[in-house]
């Protein structure tokens, strides 16, 4: 059971969910779903909160533009070397390495392109290759790339210092901009914004047929799938996608191997009510205030279980009625900062992420990348909208297939996020029905070491691992880099966990 955790320790960092608002709670209490069902406010104030609580000003909802760079020749995929300015030589020398940006011209829209980073790994060509998806919805994944797990950090003053616990160190990693809109990818044609996890599952699948074919010498290693927050719901559905092509045998076939999601939003009937709980044992409210949340609590399970695979009206009213759980919480505790409950915010600043945008919207940058005249989407209220009614679908039903088929998932997660915490990942992986249920129910948890001093509490079994880091929040790669990059490491190596079957 989740309880097999203990919450020991007491308030540590950090992003990208769903941010709700306070005046949100006012308009709800009392008032039944079908009041929200065409609320489509609601989504554009939270979006609006997130971007602020970054310290994040993108000029555009999303990337909507017409011609660039990747228009020129007929191949689907246009990439470049990249040596970033800024960047003082230094051992790896970049020279050394396969730096590349590029762009893939999405086959199944009107006119959308896919913006992509590619780092070789700093220590073989041999090791598995990794793409890395941001959540948001909408936020851009170089936001991870430079301030988690990618090979560079920007400095205050906009230069660049090589990453001592980049994730390239173990592996050959993908960095892409999606859906459509966010970053640097964008299309001249708003019917491009996606919508649902079968549109983005598709689009990134269709580009990883189109990147094996430009780099064949990649196609045979270990493909895992990572990311964090909202790509709880994206990384399933792909993985999901990717198997489904390989037993179809569509294409080139992609050596899956496993999928891991940190501190995600993957089945919010059981995630949403974890936050009293949770809140609760980490002493953010008083048992009375427990109390009061039972209702809010009960009209969000019966809100959840209308909202369908298929989306729509039903969904998005389970998204309205089911954040006035987390609004009563965050309003009982003004400032705090709901990725790392250790800190507070500053007004609506949680944390600074300016650095990243400004250093992306400079001209020397963009002519590095080659993204032509593109601004940098940081984060997309857009594309944060579109993806409104995909929000409370539950991905988690589409697991137990790839876990019966062998494929690998570690869900991890920082102890101090209250947004996406650990109980409430921990309670829908118990809940997952599958082969190994029990098993993994049963199995022992065990320290997470890294240099013989606790890092983490895990347990596994057969394919399934769940590691609660501690001193971390919602961006475990940032709080824990080097935690996280061994992590990472062990579990593509197999020995995160004694994998018994």
């Amino acid at each position: 059971m989740a309880s097999t955790f203990s919450l020991r320790r007491r308030i540590p960092y950090f992003l990208l969910v769903f941010i709700v608002s306070s005046a949100a709670e006012t308009a709800a209490d009392g008032v039944g779903a079908s009041a929200f069902s065409s609320n489509l406010q609601f989504p554009a104030t939270q979006a609006e909160k997130l971007i602020k609580s970054l310290n994040l000003f993108p000029k555009h909802g999303a990337n909507i533009h017409t011609g660039g760079e990747s228009d020129r020749g007929a191949s689907p995929i246009v990439e470049k070397p990249v040596r970033f300015p800024f960047l003082a030589d230094s051992e790896p020398s970049v020279t050394d390495l396969g730096h590349h940006a590029g762009y893939y011209r999405l086959p199944h829209t009107k006119d959308a392109r896919m913006f992509y980073f590619f780092f070789e790994s700093r220590s073989s060509k041999a090791e598995p290759v990794v793409i890395w998806l941001t959540g948001g919805p909408g936020c851009s994944s170089e936001l991870a790339l430079f301030f988690e797990n990618g090979p560079f950090q920007v400095t205050s003053n906009l230069s660049l210092t090589w990453n001592d616990f980049g994730w390239d160190k173990v592996s050959n990693l993908i960095y892409v901009d999606q859906p459509t809109g966010t970053g640097f990818s964008y299309s001249s044609d708003n019917k491009d914004i996606r919508h649902t996890e079968e549109e983005v599952s598709n689009d990134l699948y269709d580009f990883l047929q189109a990147f094996f074919k430009e780099h064949p010498q990649f196609q045979k290693n270990d493909f895992y799938i990572t990311g964090e927050s909202y790509a709880g719901h994206y990384i399933p559905a792909f993985a999901a996608r990717v198997h489904q092509g390989n037993k179809a045998k569509q294409g080139l076939h992609i050596n899956l191997k496993g999928f891991a999601i940190g501190n995600g939003l993957t089945n919010p009937a059981i995630q949403y009510k974890a936050y009293a709980d949770y809140a609760l044992d980490m002493e953010l409210i008083q048992q009375s205030d427990y109390n009061s949340l039972a209702k809010p609590v009960a009209d969000c399970e019966n809100a959840a279980k209308l909202c369908g695979a298929d989306g729509g009206s039903p969904c998005l009213s389970a998204y309205n009625v089911c954040n006035r759980i987390f609004n009563r919480i965050v309003g009982l505790r003004p400032g705090i900062n709901y990725y790392d409950i250790r800190k507070q915010c500053e007004g609506d600043l949680c944390y600074d992420l300016s650095n990243i945008e400004e250093f992306l919207n400079l001209k020397s940058v963009k002519d590095a990348l080659g993204v032509g005249d593109i601004d940098f989407v940081s984060c997309s209220s857009t594309v944060y909208e579109a993806m409104a009614e995909d929000w409370m679908r539950n991905l988690e039903v589409g697991i137990p297939a790839m876990l019966e088929d062998g494929i690998k998932l570690l869900v991890y997660a920082g102890e101090y996020d209250l947004i996406c915490n650990w109980l409430g990942n921990s309670r829908w992986v118990h809940a997952m029905a599958w082969s190994g249920q029990k098993r993994f129910a049963a199995a022992a948890t065990a320290p997470f070491t890294v240099d013989g001093a606790e890092a983490g509490e895990q347990k596994g079994f057969g394919p399934l691992t769940f590691l609660k880091m501690h001193d971390a929040g919602h961006m475990v790669p940032m709080d824990q880099p080097k935690a996280s990059l061994e992590m990472l490491r062990r579990w593509m190596q197999g020995n995160l966990t004694q994998l018994s079957r």
